[in-house]
Parts: structure tokens; sequence; C-alpha cells
């Protein structure tokens, strides 16, 4: 039991002595995540939701005893203690497990639907996007075997795990394309790779400034094969020639690109502070998510609009499902 709430409280409805009142939510919730087909990454994250917030605090409760009051006050501080995204995402986990408990006929009614539940709403920040110039400093700031990284964000809008993942033979010089084939995405401790975001391929197309750019970054620095496992740890080896990895031959990892290669960059650039030292000696930037690499996909949507392109085409060059989200960023 979680530390929020009494061991003994039961409402009214579970008095009675069926099995249906019996069933516990570690039942419901073992069943609910074995039931989800959902890539990988999301199967992690669900799981995780539920060992560290949700199975502590009504794991052992009989499905029947939880009531709303008991959900919205659980909801309030996971906002207070972890912020919004995770008590959104474990607010996902129970509420499908209410769901299967009402479709089993455990419950005639789910909780988490009540009036009194108020899902936590992700506040919506205004988008700044960054000028020409800034863009230019932080393209600037990056060691040169990684320059082409900002500048293909910049130039055609990819996600980062899909720079990381691309290959000289996904950049179509003769058509004028980037073909946007995979990204490269951590499973927990491990990398494999997987389809980009929405399980779907794109083409973006390839400005010719950028097409002289990344000819001269293959020829200076070539490409490295690297073998991956497709979707899952154990999914089938891939092997793809990527245009960025590490010295030692690994493929790129974004947190370690982050701390290593972007943050110092986005700092000389002005857009954050210099890093300060922490107790131990180690650097600390002070940054945030508009300071991250997605800024960039920003960037490239604003001067794509202004160069005339419809919505409808941009949200297909960035992998968006609707032209709606696309407006939305």
């Amino acid at each position: 039991m979680g530390p929020w709430y009494e061991s003994g409280t039961r409402s009214a409805g579970d008095a009675g002595s069926g099995g249906a009142g019996k069933a516990r939510l570690d039942e419901i919730g073992e069943r609910w995540l074995k039931s989800r087909t959902v890539d990988p990454a999301s199967q992690i994250r669900y799981e995780s939701m539920w060992r560290l917030h949700l199975q502590p605090v009504f794991g052992q409760r009989m499905v029947k005893s939880i009531v709303p009051s008991e959900i919205a006050v659980w909801l309030t501080r996971l906002v207070s203690t972890y912020g919004v995204s995770t008590a959104r995402g474990a607010f996902l986990v129970l509420n499908g497990c209410l769901e299967l408990a009402v479709a089993d006929e455990l419950i005639k009614r789910n909780p988490a639907r009540s009036r009194v539940v108020k899902r936590p709403a992700l506040a919506k920040a205004r988008v700044e996007v960054w000028s020409d110039e800034t863009v230019d400093r932080i393209i600037a700031a990056h060691p040169e075997e990684f320059r082409l990284i900002p500048i293909t964000g910049s130039a055609a809008g990819l996600r980062q795990g899909e720079i990381f993942g691309l290959s000289p033979h996904d950049l179509d010089f003769d058509a004028g394309v980037i073909r946007v084939r995979r990204q490269i995405k951590r499973l927990g401790k491990h990398l494999v790779y997987a389809l980009p975001k929405n399980d779907t391929e794109r083409v973006v197309p390839m400005p010719s400034s950028y097409a002289t750019i990344a000819r001269e970054h293959i020829e200076r620095f070539g490409a490295t094969a690297v073998s991956l496992p497709w979707e899952h740890e154990d999914g089938e080896i891939e092997t793809v020639d990527l245009l960025f990895i590490w010295q030692d031959g690994r493929p790129l990892r974004a947190r370690l690109f982050d701390e290593v290669v972007w943050k110092p960059a986005v700092s000389a650039s002005g857009v954050i502070p210099p890093p300060t030292k922490d107790a131990r000696g180690r650097r600390r930037y002070i940054t945030n998510r508009k300071a991250g690499m997605h800024a960039l996909r920003h960037y490239y949507a604003s001067i794509t609009l202004a160069d005339g392109v419809n919505v409808k085409e941009l949200s297909e060059y960035l992998g968006h499902h609707d032209p709606g989200f696309t407006l939305e960023q």
C-alpha cells in the first residue's frame, strides 16, 4: 500500500461478498498491460508508470473500493511531486485498468470518469522561433563532425532520433529529397532501430544548399556500419551505414549527445547560460525544453511556411499525423 491512504479504506460498494468485489487492481493491471498492442517504448513507459505510481498505491486494493475522490487526491499529489506529464501518463494506465474492470463486469462504473476527477491538462507553451542568426551560431558552435546534425534539423525538420539514424543512402541527391526511413530509439538501456514516429516513413525536400554541405560531410567523414536490433531488444539485427557516430564507432545516444555536444553549443551561442559546477565538480547547464533540438523543427516549420508551403504539406514533411497538430505546435 502507498503512504497516502489508510489500508482499511473501503467504499460501501465493496460490502458484498461476490467474486467481482474481491478482484484486486493488481490482477486487472497485469491483464491490462498484457493486452496492450503498442511499440516497445510505450510498453516500457506503461510498465514503469504501473510499478512506480499505481501499484504501490492501488495495487492491493479491491477494485470496487477505489473511489473518485481518492483518484483526484492521487493525481494532485503526482502533479505536485512529478509534474503534469507523469500524472497524465499514470492516469492513462489507471483509467485503462478501470475500463477493463468495467468490461469484465467487475465494477459497474469507472471511478476515473467521475466529474470530480480532472485529468491534468498540458499547458500550451508559447513557441519562440529562433532567428537565423541564432541557428547559425548554434551550427557554428558544433564540432565539425557533428555540424551536419543541426543543419539537418533546421533545413529538413527531422527529429533527433531520425537524424541519428540517417544514412548516406537516405540522401537522394538525384531526386533532391531525404528519405526518412528509421530512427534510433532507446528502449531502457538498449538502442534499437525503429520506424519514424507514427510508424510512417516519409520524404522531405532537400534544399540544394543542404545537398552541397551533405556531400562535403560524406566525403570528409564517410559513414560507419552499425548493427542494432529492429524495434525490439531481441528483434532482427539490421546493419545501417550511419552518418553520425561517436569516435569509438558506437551510435549516438540522445542524453549523452545533449550533454557533451548540444548544450555546450547552445550555451556558446548565448541561448542558455554558461555551465556551473555541482558539488562533485561536474559541469551542469541550466536549460529547458525550449532550448532542445526540437526547437530546430519549429525553426524549420517557420521558414517553410514563410516560403509558401501549405500546412498540409508541412505536416507531411514533419511526420505529423494531421495538419491540425502542426498548427498547434
